[in-house]
């Protein structure tokens, strides 16, 4: 049996090994796959453990940090300067970033044109790949982020522009009032527990046609609650999390997954997202 995890901290109710478990049987096989949360400190004493995994997924905050400790990075990693998805490769670990495939075929899955003016609002690690991706896609990018954090957005737009030759700009969220084919959320806020707050006001939202939020738990945020009151299209980012999970099983194993197997997973999970929601209501 083959032995997989999730780091991060904190990891609270994830998802992850219910997906993966899924994923497993779809492919015929029983492995095993656990949650490993502890603080960043503890990251080079924990490297035993991830070394004796056949693979092992990254979240909040280890996907930069992790890099040093790797033999290996695959191009994906490379270009967005942090890893999700870690493999073993014989004694050398491997590492990958998956986001970037579950954002594309995402978007791909609802018909949503990367080719158009975007708003990234947040630089970290997930808001990078985010903002290069769509920069490479051939749109016009914002970065939006608050003030103290204007420094990071204004290095990534440099970044963009070196790496892309794409257009890429910083701004001060509370500044922007101008209108966006779409606006990605790539920060935490408005994740559970800390609900019913969106990092982004109304006005803005209503110069939006398409909101993208990769929070997941809640499965309808503030921000998509409010963008959907104006009529505009949300999507949340529970399809995301499902094939960034199945494009790390193609890493691990070679497999391939149908869109309605992953729709199928999609499905199931919401529904256990709405049962842990109603459990805490």
């Amino acid at each position: 049996m083959g032995r997989y995890c999730l780091i991060g901290h904190p990891l609270g109710h994830s998802l992850s090994p219910q997906i993966h478990q899924r994923l497993f049987a779809l492919e015929g096989l029983q492995e095993e796959y656990t949650l490993e949360s502890f603080p960043p400190d503890q990251l080079p004493v924990k490297l035993p453990l991830l070394r004796q995994m056949n693979g092992f997924n990254i979240t909040i905050p280890y996907k930069q940090e992790i890099i040093p400790f790797l033999e290996g990075l695959d191009e994906s990693a490379r270009l967005y300067g942090a890893v999700n998805t870690v493999a073993r490769r014989g004694n050398r670990l491997v590492g990958y970033n998956t986001d970037c495939s579950g954002f594309l075929r995402t978007m791909s899955t609802h018909g949503v044109s990367l080719r158009t003016t975007v708003c990234v609002v947040g630089a970290g690690g997930v808001g990078r790949m985010f903002a290069i991706e769509c920069a490479r896609q051939g749109a016009q990018v914002t970065i939006a982020v608050r003030k103290p954090s204007l420094h990071k957005a204004l290095s990534l737009s440099q970044e963009i522009l070196e790496k892309t030759g794409g257009t890429a700009q910083a701004a001060e969220i509370e500044t922007l009032n101008q209108p966006f084919g779409l606006l990605i959320n790539a920060t935490p806020v408005g994740m559970f527990p800390k609900t019913g707050v969106s990092p982004v006001s109304k006005e803005l939202l209503a110069q939006v046609d398409t909101v993208f939020d990769c929070v997941y738990n809640p499965q309808y945020t503030q921000l998509l609650m409010d963008a959907k009151e104006l009529g505009k299209k949300a999507l949340g980012g529970m399809d995301m999390l499902v094939w960034q999970a199945a494009v790390a099983h193609e890493i691990w194993h070679d497999s391939t997954f149908t869109q309605e197997e992953i729709n199928r997973i999609i499905r199931e999970t919401q529904a256990l997202l709405e049962q842990m929601e109603a459990a805490h209501e």
